[in-house]
């Protein structure tokens, strides 16, 4: 009796050991951006005055894929095609104040970020589609803000799709997206 309750015992520890496995490690890891910078870390900061202003106000999660010595814009990437800018999962922005985003008022809330890369200029679509793969069910007609920026040379290579959000003016933060060669920055008001 009790040899078979132990076979038993190592049996479910085995089972349960084997159902719950982990996934594989991920080509193109999951990274953040956030306004202020330092928002994820305002814990540290000396001061509540200080705390409080490294409270963030916007927050984007992206996956970073990298080059590989492809040419990514145009090839990899076609002009005038959807784009999740980044792999896997599709982008997220969360506003955790209102903004303005190509003179459109946006709600604070969680949105996805969708692109589409021309030769010298991309266009950056708000969607309120959440929890996507890729561009798979990304709706035109779920977007609620848009803007255009005209892309930049690089004076480096940027190996890993990257991107950043920075105090560009009072009130004005930019969103700098980079891969490749190529970088893009959008304007976002904070109201």
């Amino acid at each position: 009796m009790k040899k078979t309750l132990w076979i038993i015992a190592i049996g479910l520890i085995f089972f349960q050991g084997n159902a719950q496995k982990f996934a594989k490690l991920d080509k193109s890891p999951m990274d953040r951006a956030y306004y202020p910078a330092n928002a994820a870390i305002r814990n540290f900061e000396k001061t509540d005055e200080k705390k409080k202003a490294a409270e963030p106000k916007i927050r984007v999660t992206y996956s970073r894929p990298s080059k590989k010595g492809r040419t990514i814009f145009g090839e990899l990437l076609k002009f005038k095609e959807p784009w999740r800018i980044g792999a896997n999962e599709s982008t997220e922005v969360i506003f955790m104040t209102d903004v303005v985003f190509g003179g459109t008022t946006i709600e604070a809330g969680r949105y996805s970020l969708i692109a589409i890369p021309e030769q010298n200029q991309w266009t950056l679509h708000i969607n309120t589609l959440l929890d996507g793969w890729g561009n798979y069910g990304y709706d035109p007609s779920l977007n609620i803000a848009s803007i255009t920026a005209t892309t930049q040379k690089s004076k480096t290579i940027i190996e890993y799709l990257s991107m950043a959000l920075y105090k560009a003016a009072e009130n004005t933060v930019h969103l700098k997206i980079g891969w490749d060669d190529t970088f893009a920055e959008f304007p976002i008001t904070i109201k």
